[in-house]
């Protein structure tokens, strides 16, 4: 589905192929984790349809989740097993991904997660966020080294509540404060991991995104409902 201040809610596309995360690249083309069809694909500019990646040495993607962009065009994506059922699981772990735009070359970045989710850079794309929607329901944080890679792998926050719900898509602030969609709502750190507090959903929230024109407005996609708030820091725009 599509929605706009001028037009309201219209059908984008159909079917999906349950389409999941969803973000812009650096020329405002849509990217989507498909989870039904197992794919990170794009729609170009003239609404042409491609697929970036299906599989990683061989063996096919378990079904991608969430995604997000660099300034330098680069992708990270993660591929949990949400979509599949254990017999259709060719790859021997749930990976975090990273995708060159150029020549297509997938790198795994990490692969010691049970259920990678969300996802989200630090402003100055030093630090990555990735969160664990399994029982371990925390986010951590890894160093980008400069060629791409991650290290000083650590527990940024440990997300548990006695209401339902995984911790789950990410955004991040100008200032660098983290919100997490999970139980209860979007909980709000600060770069150091400090809590800084919570924004009360009435459903579990699934995502986030920024959006408006002065990038203070924080929309959350929920169970059967788009919300918005208004927040008095400016979101980190997408790279386009």
């Amino acid at each position: 589905m599509k929605w706009s201040t001028n037009e309201g809610i219209t059908l984008f596309r159909e079917p999906s192929g349950n389409s999941n995360g969803l973000t812009q690249d650096r020329e405002g083309r849509l990217l989507i984790c498909e989870h039904g069809n197992r794919l990170l694909s794009r729609i170009e500019k003239d609404g042409t349809y491609t697929i970036l990646a299906d599989r990683f040495e061989g063996k096919r993607l378990n079904s991608p989740n969430d995604v997000i962009v660099k300034n330098d065009g680069t992708i990270c994506f993660t591929d949990p097993p949400y979509g599949i059922k254990p017999e259709q699981q060719e790859l021997p772990f749930q990976g975090v991904f990273r995708l060159d735009p150029d020549d297509r070359r997938l790198t795994l970045l990490v692969k010691d997660f049970l259920r990678p989710n969300g996802l989200a850079f630090s402003p100055d794309e030093d630090v990555l966020y990735i969160t664990d929607s399994s029982e371990r329901r925390h986010v951590r944080a890894f160093d980008v080294n400069p060629d791409g890679t991650l290290g000083n792998s650590r527990i940024f926050a440990e997300i548990r509540s006695e209401e339902p719900g995984n911790p789950d898509g990410m955004k991040v602030d100008i200032e660098g404060n983290l919100y997490v969609s999970a139980a209860g709502g979007i909980w709000v750190y600060s770069a150091q991991g400090e809590g800084l507090g919570i924004i009360k959903t009435a459903e579990i929230p699934a995502n986030c995104a920024w959006g408006d024109a002065d990038w203070r407005s924080l929309f959350i996609t929920a169970r059967t409902s788009v919300y918005c708030v208004r927040l008095t820091v400016p979101g980190v725009k997408v790279p386009s």
